[in-house]
């Protein structure tokens, strides 16, 4: 059903305005569901759009490719193709990962129950059913990490559905935890860490975790800061962590996971991150 001018009209004025903030936005259409790809990109046959801030790498002008298509452009959101996309359009929705941000999308009374039990308090936004708790910080997008709670961050999309109330706070590990608690019902973690126990079997001088933490913020922080050269920076950030920690057995698949979502956030694909640990770990030898 065709959506009346003024909705229509504020569904792009929205766009507009999260796109100002830096917010990544694409139109959805009834159902709550991003456009489907163009013939031109049917099957990602353009080769998909890893790239999370900008319109490309594909020729194709439209909002295809999901939460990929999520765009600060306004003249690309303003485009044609996109207009005719407004016209339809249901919803405004949003790239949580590549504006920074997480949400934990609490899907009915008992989990914004927990949520208020367990999490620290953030900027709250009610949802049809329950609440979205959105938090500083970008991580990895799981569905179901517990009943009625999803993470929405990298890789994913959120409806826009106003400002909320409350002050952001950062991204807690309570919630970072919640990912790897119940590996069941979560998406597929990417390739584990196999590493070489110490030469000599003594005791590994990382395992303070002061120090083990510090490196790996290290190394987000590093992959956050790249301007350019982004595949560039992950591949010696990888190539820096493993030289240190790679050969005692400390590093574990949280942190692999955590260095993953830093990447992810600056527009890596899965698949370029595997392979930079991958080429990582056979130049030392690991």
């Amino acid at each position: 059903m065709t959506q009346p001018t003024d909705i229509r009209t504020e569904h792009l004025a929205t766009a507009l305005s999260l796109a100002a903030s830096g917010i990544p936005v694409l139109p959805l259409r009834a159902g709550k569901v991003p456009f489907g790809n163009c013939h031109r990109c049917t099957d990602n046959a353009c080769g998909g759009r890893p790239n999370m801030k900008n319109a490309g790498p594909c020729a194709c002008p439209g909002p295809c490719h999901a939460w990929a298509a999520a765009t600060t452009d306004p003249d690309v959101i303003q485009s044609g193709v996109w207009r005719r996309a407004w016209m339809r359009a249901s919803a405004v929705a949003y790239h949580p990962g590549g504006a920074w941000l997480t949400v934990v999308d609490l899907d009915n009374a008992e989990a914004v129950t927990w949520a208020r039990e367990t999490l620290p308090a953030t900027q709250t936004v009610p949802t049809t059913r329950g609440e979205h708790w959105i938090y500083l910080g970008p991580m990895q997008s799981t569905n179901a990490v517990r009943p009625g709670v999803d993470i929405k961050s990298t890789m994913a999309y959120a409806r826009y559905l106003g400002p909320g109330t409350g002050r952001m706070a950062a991204l807690p590990d309570a919630v970072r935890a919640l990912t790897v608690k119940n590996p069941t019902t979560a998406r597929p973690a990417p390739q584990a860490i196999t590493v070489p126990a110490l030469a000599g079997g003594g005791e590994c001088r990382h395992r303070t975790p002061t120090y083990l933490e510090r490196g790996i913020a290290m190394a987000e922080q590093r992959i956050t800061a790249a301007s350019s050269a982004v595949h560039a920076t992950v591949y010696r950030t990888f190539l820096a962590v493993l030289s240190t920690h790679g050969r005692c057995g400390c590093l574990t698949d949280t942190h692999m996971a955590r260095l993953f979502a830093a990447a992810q956030a600056k527009g890596e694909s899965a698949r370029h991150c595997t392979d930079a640990w991958t080429n990582a770990r056979t130049r030392l030898g690991l």
